[in-house]
C-alpha cells in the first residue's frame, strides 16, 4: 500500500483503496519553548525533538525565550507544549540571576500557574522540572547534581500504571547532566521514574503534566556534543572528559526517546477516517 499526500496538509489518500478511503489529518499543534543562547546547541536540541517526538516541522512551533520577546499563549490553541533545558539553575540566589533570566521565568510561573490549573499537557525537561518544583514549594539545589553520564533508571509503582509510560521497560536508562535536582518533592507531584544518584527523574502533575530530570531527547551525537560545548561549564571535572567520553558510549536510550513520542502521540491530533 502507498500513501500519498494531497496538495492539503490534512489530507491523506491511501492508493489502491476506494475512493472513501481517504483519511484527515488535523496538524498537531505543539509549541517548543527554548532558552538556549547558542544556535548550534539550540538548532540540536530542536532537530532532537522533531526526530524522537515524531512531529513534523510545521507541528512544533519554536520559540526562543532568550532572544524573543516572551508570547502570548493561549493554551486552548495548542495539543501541548514542552520546555526545553536551560543553562538557567532555578535554585540559585534571585540576586545571582540576569535580568534575562529572571524576566524569562517570571513569565514561565505565570504561564506554568495556568498550565497547573487546568491540567495542561505540558512535558518539562530539566529546567521544566526545576521551575515546576518552586512552583509548587518545592527545593532544587545541588544536593543531587550529576556530572554527564546514562544512570540505569526506574520506573515507580505509579510509572508503572502510568499510561504515557506503559510500553516503558521498568529499567531504563537516558542521558543526564545538571548542576542542581530535586531535593525537597513538593507534595502535588508524583514521582514515576527514580534514580540513584538523584532520586526524582520524572514526575507528574494531575493527569496531564510531566517534566523529567533527565533528557529524552539526547541521543549519543547530541550528548558528544554537550560534552564539547559544556566542557568548562561545570557539567563534568575537566580531568575526567576522557572517562566522560567513554562511559556515554554503548547506551541505548531508545526507552526515554520513546516518552517524547508517547507524549506527541497521546496529546496531538488523531488520523480519522471521512
Amino acid at each position: 500500500m502507498r500513501r500519498s499526500r494531497s496538495r492539503r496538509a490534512d489530507v491523506f489518500i491511501e492508493s489502491g483503496y476506494p475512493a472513501r478511503a481517504v483519511y484527515h489529518r488535523s496538524m498537531s499543534r505543539f509549541l517548543m519553548l527554548s532558552t538556549r543562547d547558542n544556535d548550534d546547541l539550540a538548532l540540536g536540541e530542536r532537530s532532537a525533538l522533531l526526530k524522537y517526538s515524531g512531529l513534523n516541522h510545521d507541528e512544533l512551533t519554536w520559540v526562543r525565550l532568550e532572544r524573543d520577546a516572551f508570547p502570548r499563549i493561549d493554551l486552548s490553541a495548542w495539543d501541548g507544549i514542552i520546555l526545553c533545558g536551560s543553562r538557567f539553575d532555578v535554585g540559585a540566589p534571585e540576586s545571582s540571576k540576569s535580568l534575562k533570566q529572571q524576566e524569562i521565568e517570571g513569565n514561565l510561573h505565570r504561564l506554568l500557574s495556568e498550565i497547573i490549573a487546568r491540567d495542561f499537557p505540558f512535558m518539562g525537561i530539566c529546567y521544566g522540572l526545576g521551575l515546576l518544583t518552586v512552583q509548587l514549594g518545592g527545593r532544587m539545589d545541588t544536593t543531587y547534581s550529576e556530572d554527564i553520564s546514562a544512570p540505569v533508571l526506574t520506573l515507580t509503582s505509579e510509572g508503572l500504571r502510568e499510561p504515557l509510560l506503559s510500553n516503558i521497560p521498568p529499567r531504563f536508562q537516558a542521558y543526564v547532566g545538571h548542576h542542581e535536582a530535586v531535593s525537597v518533592l513538593p507534595p502535588d507531584m508524583v514521582t514515576l521514574v527514580q534514580g540513584q544518584a538523584a532520586p526524582t527523574q520524572m514526575i507528574r502533575i494531575g493527569k496531564n503534566v510531566f517534566a523529567t530530570q533527565f533528557h529524552p531527547e539526547l541521543d549519543l551525537a547530541g550528548i558528544q556534543f554537550r560534552i564539547e560545548f559544556f566542557a568548562d561549564a561545570g557539567y563534568y571535572p575537566p580531568s575526567e572528559r576522557a572517562l566522560v567520553e567513554e562511559r556515554v558510549l554503548g547506551v541505548d536510550t531508545s526507552a526515554a526517546h520513546s516518552i517524547l513520542r508517547n507524549f506527541a502521540t497521546r496529546y496531538g491530533s488523531r488520523i480519522t477516517a471521512a
